[in-house]
């Protein structure tokens, strides 16, 4: 039997060639018969520049960047010829900060290192949106690019008090010529019920007044940035909008193409002809839950496997959907490594519960 591995990674315990390699060795340990192919994926978020890079090559350069809160940080930058390929989460990554600072958290390193891609010669910059802790619009991004304002644009949320104008012509004469796309990890407008700081605020440390709140700036800044009308705001509304706590409007405001993030990945790493030749394909990520379809690994992944008429399985650390839910979705089943082993040795040896989980779920699915 010929077994596809494609999961994500597993929020913070695992990165996705560890996922990947811990399904894979499990896997083994039950059905030693099977072919077993590694093929770690991303959305946009954590692992997308090693993702693409260990298909592409191409070159990496490091730049020290600002980070969520204007502290030096390293970036990443992978070159391939004239298309240059950067991960927001290296410069405004939640994983960077010790505790969340919502109110504060900037984006102002992901414009850095925007600018310079394009300071080396890029053509086209793909950006790759999730796991960041800002919640900003986008406003650092504009910033570094050379967006102006009559109030701070990078400093967070806090600093959008009182916006009443922006200028965003600075930032698009600087990218005159280049193309940039949004590689999107969800696909969910910036404001609003179902926007991103009342979707995703929780996660970056914003409770419920802080999210009206919020949202009201951000509003304020969509007015100041594009016009007050139903027409003007538009853009606020797309899908992937409120990508990355909004930096998917950011680079809208500047041209950018919206992309699922997964599809980015999928098509670099051909994932829908590794779908077509295995005879079941698994994926997995740390929490399987309502948003998974949202643009995430899962759904992309459970997408191909089906336009190959294949089985899709998802190995999870938590799995909170239904199986109606599961299905919609394309998935057959869905197991949890914290109802296997319980969180505490979930979360302490998290490669080894995964890989105990896959050679389970191997009893099952393997001939």
């Amino acid at each position: 039997m010929r077994v596809l591995v494609a999961p994500d990674g597993f929020g913070g315990t695992l990165t996705a060639a560890q996922a990947a390699a811990a399904i894979a060795q499990g896997w083994a340990r039950q059905a030693p018969g099977d072919e077993v192919t590694q093929l770690p994926m991303a959305d946009g978020g954590p692992g997308f520049v090693d993702t693409v890079h260990a298909v592409l090559g191409g070159e990496l350069e490091v730049l020290t960047v600002a980070g969520p809160l204007g502290e030096p940080t390293p970036a990443t930058v992978l070159r391939v010829g004239d298309l240059a390929y950067v991960e927001s989460a290296q410069a405004c990554g939640l994983h960077l900060l010790s505790e969340p600072r919502p109110w504060a958290a900037g984006s102002a390193g992901v414009g850095a290192a925007i600018a310079a891609a394009v300071d080396a010669g890029a053509r086209t910059v793909v950006v790759g949106l999730g796991g960041g802790a800002t919640n900003d619009a986008g406003a650092g991004l504009l910033a570094a690019l050379g967006a102006t304002s009559d109030v701070p644009l990078d400093a967070g949320p806090r600093g959008l008090r009182g916006v009443g104008r922006v200028d965003l012509g600075p930032a698009r004469e600087r990218l005159e010529g280049v193309q940039l796309v949004a590689a999107t990890d969800v696909d969910v407008p910036l404001l609003g019920m179902f926007g991103a700081t009342k979707t995703f605020g929780p996660q970056r440390g914003l409770d419920e007044r802080d999210i009206i709140e919020v949202d009201g700036l951000l509003d304020a800044f969509v007015v100041a940035a594009c016009g007050p009308t139903p027409a003007e705001r538009r853009i606020a509304d797309g899908p992937g909008a409120g990508a990355g706590g909004g930096l998917g409007f950011g680079l809208l405001l500047l041209g950018a193409e919206v992309r699922p993030g997964v599809d980015v990945v999928a098509d670099v790493v051909g994932l829908s002809d590794a779908c077509a030749g295995h005879d079941l394909v698994v994926s997995g990520e740390g929490l399987y839950d309502h948003t998974s379809r949202n643009g995430k690994v899962v759904h992309g992944v459970a997408a191909r496997a089906a336009g190959s008429a294949r089985p899709c399985i998802v190995l999870a650390g938590e799995v909170t959907v239904g199986s109606r839910e599961m299905r919609a979705m394309g998935v057959e089943s869905a197991y949890s490594v914290v109802d296997l082993t319980g969180r505490e040795r979930a979360l302490s040896e998290p490669g080894a519960s995964l890989a105990e989980l896959a050679a389970r779920v191997a009893r099952t699915w393997s001939r």
